[in-house]
């Protein structure tokens, strides 16, 4: 029966079904199974479309419906680990979005849903934003990582005025920042400062994964 549950789970979040990703952590709960062991299998599920998306196998909107899956299990499964463990569970918060005045965001939101399948806490700012708003969220939600995109030689500048408002408002060590997207470069991120760069969203999680290992 629990093999069963745990299978369920993992397949309703690789098939992107929320409403039965939903039931079955509420059935995991009920049973008094291993949360921890339901955490794991929905993490294979989402890591299972990730995979497909890096093979181009699945499309943007898979991931986005696969992570609202995670989302909605997690909801349900966390506070009972939580309270298993007799502690909080944190997840890597990551605040996401597209620097002022660029508009473009479907760069950004591919690497914002390979984020969240792995998964991270992915906090999700939009397009057009301005440093003040990266970093008001950033400390909202007690983030960990900042990541700016930019995808405009003309507003790729924007992404180095981030970082220096960090370090105006003494900010600057209490986040990572990544940068990336079409008008950004590795030594771009070097010369401004940033804590990495990803060409594409395989990379940013690599690289992310990285900062955290040294961190």
């Amino acid at each position: 029966m629990s093999d069963e549950l745990y299978e369920k789970l993992r397949g309703a979040i690789r098939d992107c079904d929320a409403d039965l990703a939903r039931k079955t952590a509420n059935d995991v709960v009920a049973a008094r199974l291993d949360v921890n062991r339901a955490i794991e299998k929905a993490t294979q599920g989402i890591r299972e479309v990730g995979d497909r998306f890096s093979r181009g196998e699945a499309f943007l909107p898979h991931l986005i419906m696969a992570g609202d899956a995670m989302s909605e299990a997690l909801k349900i499964l966390e506070p009972v680990l939580s309270t298993q463990v007799g502690q909080s569970i944190k997840r890597v918060r990551i605040v996401f979005g597209t620097v002022k005045d660029d508009i473009h965001d479907i760069g950004k939101n591919i690497v914002a849903a390979m984020f969240r399948a792995e998964p991270f806490e992915v906090h999700d700012i939009g397009k057009d934003v301005p440093a003040e708003v990266f970093i008001d969220k950033a400390k909202e939600t007690t983030a960990d990582i900042i990541a700016a995109s930019a995808l405009m030689t003309v507003t790729v500048n924007a992404q180095k005025e981030l970082i220096e408002e960090l370090s105006r408002l003494g900010l600057r060590n209490r986040f990572k920042v990544i940068v990336g997207g079409g008008a950004t470069t590795n030594d771009w991120a070097k010369e401004i400062g940033a804590d990495g760069f990803g060409k594409d969203a395989n990379e940013a999680v690599a690289v992310v994964k990285h900062l955290l290992a040294m961190s």
